[in-house]
């Protein structure tokens, strides 16, 4: 039982983790693909953007947490969630948007996307600088140590403190998210526009505004995303590296454009990496006296090091492409 203790903790616990990271990128990067139709390479940065907002915001109001009995940069991510709002339309309309009135292809578009993304890294480096900073400028991260109620299990299941509020806070965003594409007229028309742009704009559906309210949402995300990654680890200004090829391989995995088979691709991304990761000689050992000795003489049995993480997505991404191009849910091929 111990050995299945370790296995939650460093798999279902951290695969839900970096699912829930992946499955919120996705989201922004799958929208983006089906209401504008390019793949926008600058949403990772976009992440590392609004956990910079929270950073800031953090260190010159370090106490306001307390009143609330919360990190004070979950008190802070709404402002920081606006102002990545802000950036995305900011950088539609001065970049994306004079392109379409151009009708260039969407390869054009993805270029441009490349040349926003080294801006924005450029202008977070200035800012930040280059080393890591931790969000819990005056908090103390707490972590939750839940002991089972079984006789010799001694591990106890370990949560911290960001990664509670991750869960609740992605169960909070795929449900709202819901209940407005399905419900709201908003919502609809997006799904119109998705469907068939040249129907929804005959249709009298205001393409602008569906645009600006996409960007808004697709900047909300990424701002929540970024921010409980660094709340849950550090806050790097090389974030959006670690973050990229993941939510791309989410959104591919999916189905792009997609919505919803852009979270069920973030949870697959998330636990892909970390089974394969997983040193699986750890629960080996209740076998160990029907294993031969090489195999219990291995002290790794993990797939791949974690210092290849990284690897795991561009596999599942190429594989992907190659074997189901249309994805999990069938969506648009790019």
């Amino acid at each position: 039982m111990n050995e299945l203790v370790f296995f939650i903790n460093n798999v279902l616990v951290s695969g839900s983790v970096s699912g829930s990271i992946y499955a919120i990128g996705a989201v922004g990067v799958t929208l983006v693909f089906s209401i504008m139709r390019f793949a926008h390479f600058a949403h990772a940065d976009m992440m590392t953007f609004g956990a910079f907002m929270v950073l800031l915001l953090t260190s010159v109001f370090p106490g306001a947490g307390a009143a609330f009995g919360v990190p004070t940069a979950l008190v802070m991510l709404p402002l920081a969630m606006a102002l990545t709002a802000l950036l995305a339309v900011g950088i539609d309309r001065a970049f994306y948007k004079p392109l379409r009135a151009h009708g260039v292809k969407p390869i054009v578009l993805v270029i441009g996307s490349l040349g926003v993304t080294l801006m924005l890294q450029g202008l977070i480096r200035l800012f930040s600088g280059t080393g890591g900073q931790s969000l819990y400028v005056d908090d103390r991260k707490e972590i939750f140590r839940l002991a089972l109620p079984i006789e010799g299990v001694r591990v106890p299941v370990v949560i911290t403190e960001p990664q509670f509020y991750l869960f609740v806070l992605t169960i909070v965003a795929v449900v709202a998210l819901h209940l407005f594409l399905s419900r709201s007229r908003l919502g609809k028309a997006m799904r119109a526009m998705s469907d068939n742009p040249d129907l929804a704009q005959a249709s009298g559906i205001n393409t602008n505004t569906i645009v600006a309210v996409t960007w808004v949402i697709v900047g909300g995300l990424a701002a929540i995303a970024g921010t409980l990654l660094s709340l849950d680890v550090t806050f790097k200004p090389d974030l959006s590296f670690f973050l990229l090829l993941p939510i791309f391989a989410a959104a591919i995995v999916g189905g792009v454009g997609r919505p919803y088979g852009a979270i069920a691709g973030g949870f697959v991304v998330g636990f892909a990496e970390t089974l394969a990761v997983f040193n699986w000689s750890v629960m080996l050992r209740p076998f160990r006296d029907s294993l031969p000795e090489w195999l219990l003489q291995s002290g790794n049995l993990a797939f791949v090091g974690t210092e290849y993480k990284i690897v795991v997505p561009f596999f599942i991404l190429v594989a992907i492409l190659i074997w189901r191009p249309t994805g999990i849910f069938k969506g648009k091929v790019i």
